[in-house]
């Protein structure tokens, strides 16, 4: 530890910190535009001045290391007269144009010129103008009032790796622009809209909508993928303006990726608000009673055995909880959650759990990724793996994986078989032979294939000859890339009984043997719609999307942002998600469903409130409580390895980023990013 003095205040600092941070210890707020703590130093705005004893001249204290007894001051009249320099300087190409810019109130040159700005300006020439970008469909330029902190580059370079912005010219004629005309590929270009210290970039879909002390803020989570990134949702007259993302250095630190940001104009599109019925293979509205009322008596009629449900992308852990013990009530067996088709074990969370955390990515030395893209399925976790690639010390293997990502990795192979192959497992097993913190990745995207489950046993095993598992380590991680699975599969909505899995329903209906079939906001069962002909389907969901116009009742349900509603991300982590506007129509939140059905046929639901219903969850999965913590249990693992796989490429890799889930297909936003990505192909010669 290094001792210096600020303003006369004595702290102590660890070595190799700047300046900037020893002030932030003694804690006194220094000015800057240009330093962002997760970013690289630039040292471009000088706004960050201070007085150190013998220095001839203010110093940038961000880009300044501490020296051991170094005498800092931060108010002495030579370094406000400094700041009050850059500052003018900074205004003088400014447009000064506050009233219209969507950046007023959190602008950060607006903060800062109250403290060090002129009343009049000095400078009487002719102002600078530039061209505003393209940057596609998400984020608006107004690049007139960019100050050339260049934090938006650095992001790009450093934390996205799509390496995709950049300067052109010196001095006053210097411009950001894109290296690519048409915009940004980044699936968290979003983020550079929370950067910009100024006006300069700002959100299309958001401008001229509302002013930011307008709007109320409601701390959420984002449901877009597994990783659970924090969000504030900001609400103005009962409608949705924008999300951003809220800090949380185990999570998602302070990114997140542009579908969890730009989808929420789907929430408006495409609602079911009141419920249907299929009269002469037309969809007519009905009310709660009549709907609940058809459903029951089928069920009546219906054999248990051939009635099946399956939860989406999107279904809340409260919903699963209730839905397994109405199942349960009537002897139906036939439920699951991995509507994907997923072959990942259900019995013990480590099979699941990504279980090193998305903390420890930070440490690793030895990286294998198998069967999954990081990079679309999770963008933040994404960017944490490049993180720590930047740092050096991190070796990556791929097998089964694209080759797009943003670090570089070397690829064992596209094909899953590789890995029943002796010489490749000799490979794998040395390369993690020296490793201190070792992590395997595996997708769920290949679980999602015929060899699904000996995939699955065959990665871990080879995590448990190659020393991943330990008494305090665990590098063996499934990468669920939905925000529903690690909840239901916790809460046990998967077969039980010798009921059938999701694979096996998909067979069934093609035999015909499933009559009735639950669809629990299930947009993404991959099934087709021939399959779902002789069955007698029920969607209960918000959006109307693929299977809600072929079935047969239609109720309407509550999105995340119209509830509370329990959510476990890919570690297990429990996170609540938070009421921000109201229920459209009719529609109720999706537990009341099955409560009300159970009230009519088998009575096992005792609880009646929503509290209730969460006091019993935590009674049986005390997992669940506990926010702070991921799940954590113990297992066995299998010793056999001689598991052998047939030729096969993973197919089941996202195809569109932007269209996952009901709520991203309805979003204009959405549908905006993939038309640009199809222009930029075009004119790339297919290249993305």
């Amino acid at each position: 530890m290094i001792k210096v003095k600020v303003n006369n205040k004595t702290v102590e600092v660890p070595e190799g910190a700047t300046v900037m941070q020893a002030c932030e210890v003694a804690g006194e707020e220094i000015p800057r535009f240009c330093y962002h703590e997760k970013l690289s130093i630039a040292g471009n705005c000088r706004m960050c001045l201070v007085d150190i004893e013998k220095s001839p001249k203010p110093v940038a204290s961000c880009a300044m290391p501490v020296a051991n007894e170094m005498v800092i001051k931060t108010n002495t009249e030579k370094v406000e007269k400094a700041r009050k320099g850059v500052m003018e300087f900074l205004l003088i190409n400014h447009p000064l144009d506050c009233p219209i810019c969507d950046q007023g109130g959190e602008c950060d040159l607006q903060d800062q010129s109250l403290y060090f700005g002129k009343s009049t300006s000095r400078y009487e020439d002719t102002k600078r103008a530039v061209d505003e970008k393209n940057f596609g469909p998400l984020i608006k330029t107004v690049m007139t009032r960019c100050i050339h902190c260049t934090r938006c580059v650095r992001f790009m370079d450093e934390i996205a790796g799509t390496h995709e912005l950049g300067a052109i010219n010196r001095g006053e004629g210097m411009e950001i622009t894109s290296a690519i005309e048409g915009g940004i590929t980044s699936e968290l270009s979003g983020n550079i809209i929370d950067l910009c210290p100024v006006g300069a970039l700002t959100s299309k879909p958001y401008a001229f909508t509302a002013r930011s002390w307008e709007l109320n803020h409601i701390d959420s989570i984002d449901v877009s993928d597994a990783v659970g990134s924090n969000v504030r949702i900001d609400e103005f007259n009962g409608e949705i303006k924008r999300i951003l993302p809220r800090e949380n250095e185990e999570i998602n630190q302070e990114w997140l990726s542009d579908k969890g940001r730009f989808f929420y104009d789907g929430l408006k599109n495409q609602r079911i608000d009141k419920p249907f019925v299929k009269n002469k293979n037309k969809l007519s509205s009905s009310d709660w009673k009549s709907a609940l009322e058809i459903i029951i008596k089928k069920i009546k009629d219906t054999n248990p055995s051939e009635i099946a449900a399956i939860s989406g992308s999107l279904t809340d852990t409260e919903t699963m909880y209730t839905a397994k013990e109405f199942f349960k009530g009537i002897n139906v067996k036939n439920i699951d959650c991995r509507f994907n088709l997923s072959q990942v074990p259900y019995c013990n969370s480590k099979d699941w759990l990504f279980n090193s955390s998305i903390e420890k990515i930070d440490v690793i030395d030895k990286l294998l990724i198998i069967g999954c893209d990081p990079k679309r399925e999770a963008a933040v976790l994404n960017s944490r793996i490049r993180q720590r690639w930047l740092t050096g010390n991190l070796d990556i293997l791929t097998i089964s994986t694209p080759d797009d990502l943003t670090y570089k990795c070397n690829s064992l192979g596209n094909d899953i078989s590789l890995l029943s192959d002796e010489n490749i497992q000799k490979k794998i097993k040395l390369f993690f032979k020296k490793a201190n913190f070792p992590m395997v990745i595996l997708g769920d995207s290949i679980l999602s294939t015929k060899q699904g489950e000996k995939i699955h046993k065959l990665v871990k095993i080879l995590s448990q000859q190659s020393n991943l598992i330990r008494e305090n380590w665990n590098g063996f991680n499934v990468l669920n890339k939905y925000a529903s699975r690690v909840g239901g599969l916790t809460v046990g909505f998967v077969p039980y009984n010798n009921g059938l899995s999701s694979l096996e329903i998909k067979k069934a209906l093609k035999k015909n043997k499933i009559k009735v079939l639950f669809l629990i906001e299930a947009d993404d069962f991959l099934v087709e719609d021939e399959e779902l002909e002789n069955a007698f389907i029920i969607y209960i969901g918000h959006n109307g999307d693929k299977f809600a116009g072929n079935s047969d009742v239609v109720l309407p349900t509550s999105a995340y942002t119209e509830k509370k509603a329990l959510y476990l991300n890919l570690e297990g982590r429990p996170q609540f998600t938070k009421i921000v506007t109201s229920k459209p129509g009719l529609a109720v939140d999706s537990w009341k469903v099955f409560k009300a059905l159970d009230q009519k046929l088998s009575a096992v639901i005792k609880y009646n409130t929503y509290d209730e219903l969460l006091e019993e969850m935590y009674n049986n999965f005390p997992q669940l409580r506990n926010e702070k913590q991921s799940q954590k249990s113990k297992w066995e693992i299998e010793k056999n390895i001689n598991i052998k796989l047939f030729p096969e490429i993973n197919n089941f890799l996202v195809k569109n980023f932007y269209q996952t889930c009901c709520i991203s297909r309805s979003s204009e936003n959405m549908a905006n990013c993939v038309r640009e990505i199809l222009k930029i192909k075009k004119v790339n010669n297919g290249n993305y």
